[in-house]
């Protein structure tokens, strides 16, 4: 049975637990529900504890997420207080689970409250009179237990909690709980956990049980989903946030675990590290209900922090996202146990203790929220009104975008504005601006007189200039950049009639072709074309590209197609005519890329005929090997193993870097290594390598300190370090202990968006409309430029490269005409340098294209003969 309490305190409560089970930490690893409970709080003994379900104490084992999901179900199906909905699955197919808690009355109108709420944020509407609408997400990081096994007595202490205040608590609020963001990631963390774990409990910190943090931090395709609110590449992230917008809540608190031997920290974040879009009475409303927290852990003599080491610059992460949309986000991390219980400076720090410290801290959120939920409404209220003034203040009137030959990538960041909660509008007639013209019906134009406002300017602008240059994160996400959209802002030029309908993401389908007695055409600029391409070569259809421009003869007349197109012929095959039909359909259909039927082989505008065996080259079926671990940065890796296998459905070939013995070279084609902090390879296994390149024609992919190596091992030119002082003293001036955090990051790049030139008649530039490639950097070196082939550098940073984010001029003078990407022969095989890392995130399409060409067309390179010495 469940142990009963008389009721003597509040909702989270001020004393402590009977015998101080609170603060005995050698005893805090095998508890029963009662160390969770709230002193002088009586429960329902109805409801089940997490031992009853799961057959033991929170924080004596770890609880796999299909025992949470039985437990927190149950919990759910047997409260009129809870109701529960699985609003997405992961990528491993496990259940996102979204829990509405509040009075039965509340519930019975539901819909009514969620609607009042939403009315009352739109410009010139009365407040509401209804509840509180507090958001508690858990396990954002699968390596971070503590926050999501605090979901188990959070959901209990709600369902089971009895008396006037708890009846009063859920009468005043509605509670929003996310249990868990991360499935994959946290089941990640358990097996690890268990496989290392035994009979007795190991405090020793560097027992392997402990030795878990990236690995199980991210989700299956090794991404940081807390960087996710922004970007909206992974199903977990889309979930929860359709989810925060159907609600727009007051109050969003996010819980995590930090470095063991922090101790507890909570927000407001440093004063000086704010978003400028971020009001400060936000930052005050925050404080207020800080002092909910402190009353609480004064009243057990915890230690904590508070208002330092922590930003609210990055406006994706899940306590920085709520602030410029109205909301008070709120971070909690705590001093991690790892794998249960583990030996620190400050004692054993317990799994159960953390997680009970983050339960009760839920408590004096909700606690918090309602004591000021008067000012924190109006609060809200306010920030939506205050967005709708400064709207109609704006010298722009609203933003212009268009993807030019690519409708999937205009469509995918269509998708990603109303995963926002912006409104988008087709663009109803042409319109001229910044010396472009935007055509209509391939066009869309986001109106700033919208509540969403600030999030617009947010995605929209380029912030170049910052008050402090210290970020916890990247410092730029211009994201029309990073979508390498053509896009302006219309100020003069914005007029009411170029608003056209409403529109959301369209229909990825193109047109389907007729059927052809002669082959078909595939144009490379859309952006599923690479997987359609793969698609052909793994039905063995042979297919020939274009080197340059060329008119060819289609079913819609004379077609200019860019370099890249690929041509399907239908003589030579092994497939039937009826089979090619049949995949060029589904190219079409399911993949987006045009598709034109050809009608001869005789091209027009002298551009070479489709016979032609230098304008139109073999290509082959790329076999990727992708390395990983061993000081690799697992999230570049899991991000070219997502952009390859999830995006792209081609089949990638994962192996750590330091285990590359008794591979079969001769199966792959391509090799790609990400940056880190290690990118090295041992003697042999970059002799072996090399040899692969050289003589079996292999293609090596590099991406930013990866990139610096291959120049290093196998062109031999030495790596150019960064500049960190001037060499021509021999001494340093004297600084201030206090200023060394910001004097270090004096000449960091600040996760900034760089402008480079790009050579559209390269292989490695197939497909781009323009010139201009927007790239993400974060690192300071720069690549050399070879000295024996012009030919080589396919796109360098331009004179003034800085675009958007934080990077010093000294930075910007160093990294201005120097190769962004570097592509060139090395025997029979070729070497793509990138010195940046083009699948940053998922997120730009721009680069990804460059990326997606070095594995289709890398081998496309040729070498120059001439002499082109100075």
């Amino acid at each position: 049975m469940i142990k009963r309490r008389s009721s003597r305190q509040g909702l989270a409560g001020s004393g402590l637990l009977a015998g101080s089970l609170a603060v005995t930490a050698a005893t805090a690893h095998a508890e029963p529900i009662e160390f969770y409970q709230v002193d002088g709080v009586t429960y329902d003994a109805s409801v089940p504890a997490p031992e009853d379900v799961i057959g033991w104490g929170v924080g004596d084992r770890p609880i796999r997420h299909d025992q949470l999901v039985d437990y927190l179900t149950q919990i759910a199906n047997g409260s009129d207080r809870i109701s529960v909905e699985t609003i997405g699955y992961t990528h491993e197919r496990r259940p996102i689970l979204f829990f509405v808690v509040t009075s039965p009355e509340n519930h019975a109108r539901i819909d009514e409250i969620r609607a009042n709420h939403l009315a009352s944020l739109q410009p010139g509407a009365a407040a509401s009179d209804g509840p509180a609408i507090i958001w508690l997400n858990y396990g954002v990081h699968g390596a971070e237990s503590a926050g999501m096994d605090a979901s188990l007595p959070t959901l209990y202490h709600l369902a089971a909690a009895e008396g006037a205040e708890i009846e009063q608590t859920l009468d005043d609020s509605v509670i929003l709980i996310t249990a868990i963001f991360n499935p994959d990631g946290h089941s990640r963390r358990i097996n690890h956990v268990e496989t290392f774990g035994g009979d007795v409990r190991v405090t020793d910190p560097d027992h392997e049980q402990h030795n878990l943090w990236t690995a199980a931090r991210t989700n299956h395709y090794w991404f940081d989903l807390n960087r996710q609110w922004l970007l909206q590449t992974q199903p977990e992230s889309r979930a929860w946030l359709e989810q925060w917008h159907e609600w727009k809540p007051q109050v969003s608190a996010d819980f995590h675990e930090m470095g063991t031997e922090s101790t507890f920290y909570f927000h407001p974040g440093e004063p000086l590290r704010r978003n400028p879009l971020i009001p400060e009475q936000a930052r005050e409303l925050t404080l207020g209900i800080a002092q909910h927290h402190i009353d609480f852990l004064d009243s057990e003599a915890r230690l904590y922090t508070s208002e330092e080491g922590f930003d609210n610059f990055y406006v994706g992460k899940g306590s920085t996202y709520p602030q410029v949309n109205g909301s008070l986000g709120i971070l909690f991390e705590i001093g991690a146990a790892r794998g249960g219980l583990i030996e620190s400076e400050r004692g054993l720090v317990s799994h159960g203790d953390n997680v009970r410290t983050h339960f009760r801290t839920s408590l004096t959120t909700i606690e918090g929220g309602l004591a000021a939920h008067d000012e924190i409404a109006a609060y809200q209220r306010e920030f939506f009104a205050n967005s709708m003034n400064a709207a109609g203040r704006d010298r722009d009137r609203g933003f212009v975008f268009t993807a030019a030959g690519d409708p999937a990538r205009a469509n995918m960041f269509v998708d990603l504005l109303n995963r926002h909660d912006i409104r988008v509008n087709r663009l109803a007639r042409d319109v001229r601006s910044n010396g472009r013209t935007y055509r209509a019906g391939e066009s869309f134009v986001v109106e700033l007189s919208q509540p969403q406002y600030t999030m617009i300017r947010s995605l929209f602008d380029r912030v170049t200039e910052f008050d402090e240059n210290i970020f916890y994160d990247v410092s730029g996400w211009t994201l029309p950049l990073a979508y390498d959209l053509d896009y302006a802002a219309l100020g003069r030029d914005w007029s009411s009639d170029l608003l056209g309908s409403e529109t959301g993401p369209a229909d990825l389908a193109a047109p389907v072709p007729p059927r052809s007695t002669y082959g078909y055409v595939l144009r490379w600029s859309d952006y599923y074309a690479p997987r359609g391409l793969y698609r052909l070569l793994d039905e063995e259809i042979r297919v020939r590209v274009a080197t340059q421009p060329t008119t060819i003869a289609t079913h819609l007349g004379a077609t200019e197609f860019g370099p890249g197109a690929v041509f399907v012929p239908l003589v030579g095959q092994d497939a039937d005519r009826e089979t090619i039909y049949q995949l060029v359909q589904t190219i079409a259909r399911e993949d987006g890329a045009a598709v034109h039927a050809v009608t001869s082989g005789s091209t027009a505008g002298g551009s070479p005929d489709l016979g032609d065996g230098n304008g139109f080259r073999a290509v082959r079926r790329p076999e990727v090997l992708v390395l990983f671990d061993d000081g690799l940065a697992s999230y570049d890796a899991g991000e070219v193993w997502h952009q390859l296998d999830h995006r792209m459905h081609v089949p990638v070939t994962l192996r750590r870097k330091n285990d590359l013995g008794g591979l079969d070279w001769s199966r792959y084609t391509h090799l790609v290594m990400v940056g880190g902090g290690n990118t090295g390879l041992s003697a042999g296994a970059a002799e072996r390598v090399g040899q692969w390149i050289r003589e079996d024609g292999g293609v090596l992919v590099t991406m930013r300190q990866a990139s610096r190596m291959a120049q290093s091992t196998f062109f031999g030119l030495d790596p150019v370090e960064d500049a960190e002082d001037d060499s021509d003293t021999d001494t340093v001036d004297r600084r201030n202990y206090a200023e060394m955090g910001v004097d270090d990051a004096e000449h960091v790049i600040g996760g900034a968006i760089f402008q480079t030139d790009l050579d559209p008649s390269n292989p490695i530039g197939f497909g781009y409309a323009d010139r201009m490639l927007p790239v993400h950097r974060n690192t300071s070196f720069t690549l050399q430029r070879p000295d024996d082939n012009p030919f080589a550098v396919v796109a360098q940073y331009t004179d003034a490269p800085l675009l958007s984010g934080y990077a010093s001029q000294r930075r910007q003078d160093e990294i201005a005409g120097s190769p962004a990407i570097i592509a060139q022969r090395l025997g029979r095989g070729t070497v793509v340098m990138f010195a940046d890392n083009p699948t940053f995130r998922a997120t730009f399409r721009g680069t990804e294209r460059a990326f997606m060409n070095a594995l289709f067309f890398g081998s496309l390179i040729d070498r120059p003969f001439g002499d082109y010495e100075e």
